[in-house]
């Protein structure tokens, strides 16, 4: 018995072995390799045409360790292509520079009691003083070398990092040299990003603040035609108050994630999609793209909460979410909805609100010749205003 023990042991070590799948090296016959390693997979993010149009997902405020974040452009790249992006945007600081100042320590072995000295914040140490120490385009030009093989379209920009309470922070998107967009007085240089064609959105605009009202230099902004788009949503954050501003001055609507960590440490590891901003547009080109947000067809996306035009928002959700009949006894009808979308819903007619989750269906029974509509609460029209959808029957 012992040695027949002794032999299923041996046979099913041997069959382990086998179940892992290595193979010779090509070159080293004393090395093996594991074939059977997984495949790492995009998620991808299941929307509907709208209107004619192709929904893409984009995130357009995107840091790189050429400024002050913790990855390459080329990461930056993978990571948005394994989280379903089509599009990103590449904003890295122009005054701020986190990293290059620590580069710049090191190769001239600058220390501080033993330790790297800390103060890199270029606002502080004004970059007029110090002129461009370093070619702002790398991180775009890299980026969009690295996104030929994942078919990601990369926007070209630059954020524009001033004292964010009394001035606050603005992307240049469509940039064409952020290193001609610097100059001492921020209005100018908005005024010099946009000389290059650039749209400039507002981001993240309560951050560090008490409210979303507008200070002076961003009054200014504003009231020179300078702002084209604004965050509703950035990272964890979201400022209702200021989608009722974006319909009131025509001005597109995104969520972004602002990223300067690992975007699987903030969202995926936990569950999340990223904040991305959809995009109503004809194709996945630069001109298709910009032109989408010139016209303001764009939602926020962040946390399962979606915000926009009113109009928009009910035309998303119809393309959604698709209705058949399933029973019809001559007065009333039982109906199926079906969520074919990667979007949940949180659906409201009367009563307690209920999660309408991706790719599921509910049923509900309606008297021919009457409607049928729910409260979206998830999506958001105005500071406290939820748009309602209605089908008729």
């Amino acid at each position: 018995m012992k040695k027949t023990l002794v032999s299923a042991a041996f046979v099913l070590l041997a069959a382990g072995l086998n179940a892992q799948s290595y193979v010779t090296d090509v070159n080293n016959c004393d090395m093996l390799h594991n074939v059977v390693r997984g495949t790492a997979a995009r998620h991808e993010v299941i929307l509907p045409e709208v209107n004619g149009y192709h929904i893409y997902k984009a995130d357009l405020h995107i840091h790189t360790i050429y400024s002050d974040a913790d990855v390459t452009p080329e990461l930056r790249v993978q990571e948005a292509w394994f989280d379903g992006l089509d599009i990103m945007a590449i904003t890295d600081h122009v005054e701020y520079r986190r990293q290059e100042g620590k580069m710049i320590a090191f190769l001239k072995g600058v220390v501080k009691d033993g330790a790297e000295a800390t103060n890199w914040n270029i606002i502080r140490n004004p970059a007029d003083g110090r002129g461009i120490v370093s070619d702002l385009n790398v991180p775009v030009r890299l980026a969009q070398e690295a996104a030929k093989k994942y078919g990601i379209t990369i926007i070209p920009g630059a954020e524009i990092t001033r004292e964010p309470v009394s001035i606050g922070h603005y992307n240049a998107l469509f940039t064409t040299d952020n290193n001609l967009i610097y100059d001492a007085d921020p209005i100018q240089s908005m005024r010099n990003a946009k000389a290059q064609g650039a749209l400039i959105m507002h981001n993240h605009p309560g951050w560090r603040r008490t409210n979303v009202e507008h200070p002076e230099i961003e009054r200014r902004a504003y009231e020179e035609g300078l702002i084209s788009g604004i965050e509703t949503m950035n990272g964890s954050e979201f400022y209702p108050k200021v989608i009722d501003r974006a319909r009131e001055l025509g001005l597109f609507v995104s969520a972004n994630t602002d990223i300067h960590a690992s975007a699987t440490e903030t969202y995926r590891a936990n569950g999340e999609l990223r904040n991305m901003t959809f995009v109503f547009a004809k194709d996945q080109s630069l001109e298709s793209v910009r032109e989408a947000l010139e016209a303001g067809r764009t939602l926020s996306y962040s946390f399962g909460t979606m915000a926009g035009g009113e109009q928009l928002l009910k035309d998303f959700f119809k393309a959604c979410v698709s209705v058949r009949v399933i029973a019809d006894d001559g007065k009333k009808l039982t109906l199926a909805f079906t969520n074919n979308s990667s979007i949940p819903f949180m659906l409201q007619a009367s009563g307690n609100p209920f999660r309408f989750m991706p790719f599921t269906t509910f049923t509900a029974t309606v008297t021919k010749g009457k409607s049928l509509g729910w409260t979206v609460l998830n999506f958001w029209c105005g500071e406290s205003a939820h748009p309602s959808v209605t089908y008729e029957f």
